[in-house]
């Protein structure tokens, strides 16, 4: 035998790792499946959210029923676009609440049968949800700016730019969302 070689009858072959169990490997998958519920209190957590948003909603209502006789259209418009904000917010926040809720964790088979459930229960994917989330976003940030801009004199010229470009940064956001849905799509119909 020449030197440096040895002698390959005498050491076993390596093995490969085992593979895991079958029952290791179905604990391993059921608990990963079962850990969507660690989602569930926070889920719990935006009907709070919500809960508060329509606190301040009707507390801003009832601070300004007594001014309602003595406001100018400036200031009449101002109150509605702050409603309007706040009930952007809550619908923002029930988008995710039930579209999220149906993603990840569980069907909500209770409203099944409910002639009430909205339409895109259900059916609104992960791509969907982005969608709605950045017009939400793009709407909330269009009304604050409009408030902003009638009552331009209470700002600083640079927060009104910052405010102004950070709007633009959500519109060209949604636009690439968007976009990115569009060629996805695109992709899919030439792939069939």
């Amino acid at each position: 035998m020449a030197e440096g070689q040895t002698q390959s009858k005498s050491e076993p072959p390596p093995q490969a790792a085992s593979p895991p169990s079958p029952f290791l490997e179905e604990a391993i998958e059921r608990a990963i499946f079962a850990s969507r519920w660690l989602m569930a209190p926070v889920y719990l957590g935006l009907i709070l959210c919500l809960a508060i948003l329509i606190y301040v909603f009707f507390r801003e209502l009832w601070t300004a029923i007594p001014g309602i006789a003595t406001m100018d259209e400036a200031q009449a418009i101002l109150l509605v676009l702050t409603l309007i904000d706040l009930s952007l917010a809550g619908n923002l926040v029930l988008i995710i609440l039930f579209s999220g809720y149906e993603n990840f964790v569980s069907k909500i088979e209770t409203a099944r049968g409910d002639k009430d459930r909205p339409e895109w229960m259900g059916t609104l994917d992960f791509s969907g949800l982005k969608i709605k989330l950045i017009a939400s976003i793009v709407a909330i940030s269009g009304i604050h700016l409009l408030k902003i801009f009638m009552d331009v004199e209470s700002y600083a010229e640079r927060d009104i730019q910052w405010i102004v470009v950070i709007h633009i940064v959500f519109v060209f956001s949604g636009v690439a969302f968007a976009a990115m849905d569009w060629i996805k799509a695109q992709t899919k119909i030439k792939e069939t």
